[in-house]
């Protein structure tokens, strides 16, 4: 009998404790207040629009190009970025333009060229890019194999050599 009387209590102890902890979680809960939503401030500035990168000297390298966009209520309507145009064969594309190119392909022996193409993977500041091109470069040295005389011609040689002497 004491040992039933000392489980309930023990139960009712284990009952009034987890009520304890709910209402303790509720009234946390109800003291917290419910932050306004922050009021979206619709803007009627429009998309930067990009000018292409205009080289500092020469026809490649570093240069600026020119970013403007409309909006009565835009802070800034026109932006000066710094850009690179790159000087080697990439440029007669555009320094905007990246492609995804394919392996080169074989030498064409009647122009000593060799070609790939590449297709556009990304046009960037609303540059227009071709969507496919082709480029060339020289095919390099072509060697052709030289021919080598068996190894025992030349053993043969040398013990022909050593019996004249």
């Amino acid at each position: 009998m004491q040992q039933q009387q000392q489980q309930r209590r023990m139960f009712t102890a284990a009952l009034l404790a987890f009520i304890f902890v709910l209402a303790a979680m509720g009234t946390t809960e109800a003291g917290k207040k419910e932050k306004p939503e922050k009021k979206v401030k619709k803007s009627d500035c429009g998309e930067w629009q990009w000018s292409v990168c205009v080289p500092t000297t020469g026809d490649c390298g570093l240069g600026t190009r020119e970013g403007t966009r409309s909006g009565t209520e835009c802070k800034q309507t026109i932006k000066t970025q710094r850009c690179k145009i790159p000087c080697n064969w990439k440029k007669q594309f555009g320094a905007e333009c990246k492609y995804q190119f394919q392996a080169w392909g074989e030498c064409d022996l009647n122009t000593a060229l060799k070609t790939r193409t590449g297709n556009l993977k990304r046009a960037l500041h609303n540059a227009d890019c071709q969507k496919i091109v082709t480029i060339s470069k020289p095919c390099g040295k072509l060697t052709k194999p030289k021919p080598q005389e068996p190894k025992k011609k030349k053993k043969e040689g040398k013990k022909q050599e050593k019996m004249l002497d």
